[in-house]
């Protein structure tokens, strides 16, 4: 498990980018669940944190494909392949996130880094 963030830290409607890799964004829905999914869209490199949340979905600011936070789908073109979703847990008002052993769907040309 990787500790994200305090619960304090994430207010509701808002997101958090764990700085892992491949990044993760950390989602405080407005009805208080959390989520955690990979971070960058699957159609092209952009940042999902900085999407927009609207009920368990989140839109990419690029092209505003939309995807389900509970399971990763695509609701919305031009993405076609899902994110990966990742288990939450809050403990002691800590978010931790414990990563997917799933290969991510990145966009075209991006790579994860190996180390």
């Amino acid at each position: 498990m990787i500790p994200a963030c305090p619960l304090t830290a994430l207010p509701r409607g808002e997101a958090y980018r764990l700085d892992s890799e491949p990044p993760i964004a950390v989602f405080h829905t407005e009805d208080g669940e959390i989520y955690a999914v990979d971070d960058t869209c699957t159609h092209q490199d952009a940042s999902l944190a900085d999407g927009w949340l609207e009920g368990c979905e989140v839109e990419c600011p690029l092209h505003a494909s939309r995807f389900d936070l509970r399971t990763g789908k695509v609701d919305a073109p031009p993405a076609k392949l899902p994110i990966r979703t990742h288990r939450v847990t809050v403990e002691d008002g800590v978010v931790y996130v414990l990563p997917s052993e799933e290969p991510p769907n990145l966009p075209p040309g991006i790579r994860p880094e190996t180390t």
